[in-house]
């Protein structure tokens, strides 16, 4: 795909995952007005106040975070590539508006696990692509091992999966939310290690993904060396 064809894919993917965000904001907020406070003793599962408040929430930082890469991108001339806005925009579409709106996480138990091998793969490459700009940044006079860069990429996904689980906890308690699913579909509240699995997995994924990538990375770095040196030799001779 040309440059051009990605710039405007991701354009068109951001636009529709903007207006898909603002009308799941306006129909979690109408039905967060008239949706019950808890379920009566005996009646069928029906999203409750604070579900909807969590879907509110939800759709608000994902508008919030959706924008990020493009200011900082503004901001710094980092050169983000397009096909990482795109990768990131589907990433937002399916955990915020596939998973809140249509209860992607309860109606496939393994979807909350397949965004976070995701994210945790596209936060490591993001900590190599943050790396590789310090090194051609000409005011910075550093050259990074590949080792380092590698160890680098993989705490910096592993630190933003921390943190998303802090702000889970955070808002849960603050909100009474259950973003870090610790009720089930039918209102049952876990207890004791079973209300850590959620969590636990989530870091554990985040972990693999940010290895693998690191460890791709760091043999993909070396071979990037050797060629440029290889080069230069090739020219002083």
């Amino acid at each position: 795909m040309s440059r051009k064809n990605a710039s405007r894919a991701s354009e068109i993917i951001g636009r529709i995952l903007f207006f898909t965000l603002l009308a799941s904001m306006v129909f979690s907020l109408v039905r967060l007005l008239t949706a019950p406070e808890a379920l009566a003793p005996g009646a069928e599962f029906e999203k409750t106040k604070s579900d909807y408040l969590l879907t509110l929430s939800q759709c608000v930082l994902g508008m919030i975070v959706m924008l990020l890469p493009s200011l900082i991108d503004r901001r710094w001339k980092l050169g983000i590539a397009n096909f990482i806005y795109i990768l990131y925009y589907i990433f937002l579409y399916c955990a915020v508006f596939l998973g809140e709106m249509f209860d992607f996480y309860y109606r496939f138990p393994h979807w909350d696990t397949l965004l976070h091998f995701f994210s945790g793969a596209m936060l490591g490459a993001l900590g190599f692509i943050l790396v590789d700009l310090l090194n051609r940044n000409e005011h910075v006079r550093v050259s990074l091992s590949p080792l380092f860069v590698s160890l680098f990429a993989f705490c910096f996904a592993l630190a933003c999966g921390a943190v998303w689980e802090i702000y889970e906890f955070s808002a849960d308690g603050l909100l009474d939310l259950n973003m870090q699913k610790c009720i089930t579909a039918q209102g049952e509240a876990l207890i004791g290690r079973a209300a850590l699995v959620d969590t636990m997995d989530d870091l554990i994924v985040d972990a693999l993904a940010a290895l693998a990538v690191s460890v791709m990375g760091y043999f993909t770095t070396i071979r990037r060396r050797e060629s440029a040196n290889s080069e230069v030799q090739e020219a002083i001779t």
